[in-house]
């Protein structure tokens, strides 16, 4: 399903979870700070960042998370493997030309940007940033796709 999107966001809604998804626009160099290393990943226009909340959660956090991102360039941290606070991480983001949902991995902890943890029902969601908007595969017929006004 190809969706136009360019400032405005794209809300992706489960039964439990939801997903927000914004095209970056101007791209930038994302920077993912390690334990080990800090790894610089460049973004281009059409990719995309992408909020996940598993187990649901404000909106409005998710759009300021996504923002804090996407229009400040602001780092994303990644957590050890066995950090024991991983379970309490409520919203996760990645960014990339192409981000997969994953219902397996633990949140926050994985660098790679083309995996998010999401909650089991949006596990497989394909998200890929195209010229002018986004293509969305690989999702149940039960989810709701809403544009939300960035401001």
């Amino acid at each position: 399903m190809n969706i136009p999107l360019f400032r405005d966001l794209l809300l992706i809604e489960g039964g439990h979870s939801f997903i927000l998804v914004g095209r970056v626009n101007e791209g930038f160099i994302l920077h993912l700070e390690t334990l080990r290393a800090e790894i610089d990943q460049p973004l281009a226009p059409d990719d995309v960042v992408v909020v996940s909340a598993p187990e649901g959660g404000p909106v409005r956090l998710a759009i300021m998370l996504l923002e804090i991102v996407r229009t400040y360039h602001m780092p994303l941290v990644v957590l050890p493997r066995d950090h024991p606070g991983s379970p309490h991480i409520r919203m996760v983001v990645s960014a990339g030309p192409e981000v997969v949902g994953n219902c397996t991995i633990r949140r926050g902890t994985h660098p790679e940007q083309h995996l998010i943890c999401t909650s089991e029902e949006l596990a497989g969601i394909r998200i890929r940033g195209v010229s002018g908007g986004v293509t969305v595969e690989g999702f149940p017929e039960e989810i709701s796709f809403l544009h939300l006004d960035a401001d």
